[in-house]
């Protein structure tokens, strides 16, 4: 039966936090994915596909919300994996204004849905049990059941279909905020910085995220693989909006099996193209393997803007001779993007974490500058002056004028008779002369030839 809603203000000061929690494969990404209306978290049959805490923000009418997708709740050792994405959950709950307990109906009561009824009645935060799987009256006799957790009242509710929205959404209302609070974070127009991670497996990204935020918000452990989902956090640096994204690694595509891994890695794609600054975390004792330079390849090509973090740095002694190293290798290795930010660091210790993010921030500004179009020009003419274009099939090149098309990443157009004709390495002239000049140098660049209207061709 729905519940009447709670009479509040139309404008809270800021979403209902609702983490939704449950015994593995009972369709919390199912019904996360249905409340934030996008298929954000990854979905399989089998159990114990979430680890990491996963948010979300959904408007269902004057209710806003900040879901958080947890792990499946499991009873187990605190030092395994199932353990620390259990903690990873718990955390979630203390962080929440309303819990959403998930049961599956057509299962019924398991000895672990009543383990766990126990720990979120000491938790101290309102419960609003669900009942979900009830499509068809298959899971009647488990929402039955359901009123022995001691919840009260369950919302029958099918997350694969949508049923029983409007009776979770009145349920949920009743937690919602009165009052708007004064000091509500003020909007910044330029959006925050958003930021990827990504890297081979067990490269340490997970653990370099929680050591910028300061909190333990990725799952980490010594077992490769441990992140499936891209985990989105918002976060500030030094008074900057910054969204990092931390991804599943990327293994080489020949050794990518299962419908989740694939899953995953798709997952890892989008954040990249949806990233303005890609950080790739490097093992100082594995650098540039080849998984690497295919990553950083794939970077550029979708023209965001790379940051090398040499991880594991407490590892080395010869600190200068190694970076040397590195710096040779990364510039030899990714020439398309030669004089990219190298950062060493230690997500363990945290050494040099200041240092990237202001590397981070440099290429930033680097990707989104605008160069003036007299500059431009100014610089153009000279350049040719001093190296006109060669003469092919006996017939002379003309290049006019250039223009910046649009900025991140920086994308000009040159103007000119013949542009199809034009060398590759007078372009790469042009393209390395375009860096120099407008410290445009470790961001993707883009230089599109086209061809000068004749007024007097009729063809």
């Amino acid at each position: 039966m729905a519940r009447g809603p709670k009479s509040r203000n139309p404008h809270p000061a800021r979403p209902l936090r609702v983490a939704i929690v449950g015994r593995p494969n009972v369709g919390k990404s199912t019904l996360f994915n249905r409340l934030v209306g996008r298929r954000l978290a990854l979905v399989d049959d089998r159990p114990g596909v979430t680890r990491d805490r996963r948010e979300g923000e959904a408007r269902i009418g004057d209710l806003a919300l900040t879901l958080t997708d947890t792990a499946g709740l499991e009873d187990a050792d605190d030092d395994s994996l199932e353990g620390r994405m259990r903690a990873q959950s718990e955390q979630a709950i203390a962080d929440a204004d309303v819990i959403v307990f998930l049961i599956d109906a057509r299962a019924g009561i398991m000895p672990d849905d009543r383990h766990f009824a126990g720990l979120l009645r000491k938790s101290g935060r309102p419960v609003v049990l669900v009942a979900n799987k009830c499509e068809g009256g298959a899971g009647e006799g488990g929402f039955y059941d359901a009123y022995a957790l001691g919840f009260g009242e369950p919302v029958p509710f099918s997350a694969e279909h949508g049923i029983g929205m409007a009776d979770l959404i009145a349920a949920l209302e009743v937690h919602a905020p009165d009052e708007i609070e004064q000091d509500a974070t003020e909007t910044r127009e330029d959006g925050p910085a958003r930021i990827a991670v990504v890297g081979r497996p067990n490269a340490g990204k997970s653990t370099l995220v929680n050591r910028l935020i300061g909190e333990d918000r990725m799952l980490t452990g010594p077992e490769a693989g441990i992140t499936r989902d891209s985990i989105s956090v918002d976060w500030e640096w030094r008074g900057k909006p910054v969204r990092l994204v931390d991804t599943a690694g990327l293994r080489r595509k020949a050794r990518v099996q299962g419908k989740l891994e694939k899953l995953s890695v798709s997952d890892s794609l989008r954040a990249i193209r949806a990233a303005e600054v890609v950080v790739l975390v490097l093992d100082e004792e594995m650098p540039f393997e080849k998984q690497d330079l295919q990553i950083a390849d794939l970077v550029t090509k979708e023209a965001r803007a790379l940051v090398i973090a040499v991880n594991k740095w407490d590892r080395v002694e010869d600190t200068q001779a190694c970076m040397a190293e590195m710096r040779e290798m990364a510039d030899r290795l990714l020439p398309q993007v030669r004089g990219m930010p190298l950062v060493a660091v230690s997500a363990l210790t945290g050494h040099g974490l200041d240092k990237l993010m202001d590397a981070v921030f440099a290429i930033r500004e680097r990707w989104e500058q605008r160069v003036p179009t007299s500059a431009l020009n100014r610089w153009f003419a000279a350049l040719i002056e001093h190296h006109p274009p060669p003469a092919v099939a006996g017939r002379r090149i003309k290049l006019r004028y250039v223009t910046q098309a649009t900025n991140r990443p920086p994308t000009f157009v040159a103007f000119g008779t013949r542009p199809e004709a034009l060398p590759e390495s007078y372009r790469r002239y042009l393209l390395n002369g375009l860096r120099e000049e407008f410290d445009l140098v470790g961001v993707p660049v883009r230089l599109h030839l086209r061809k000068t209207d004749n007024p007097y061709d009729r063809s």
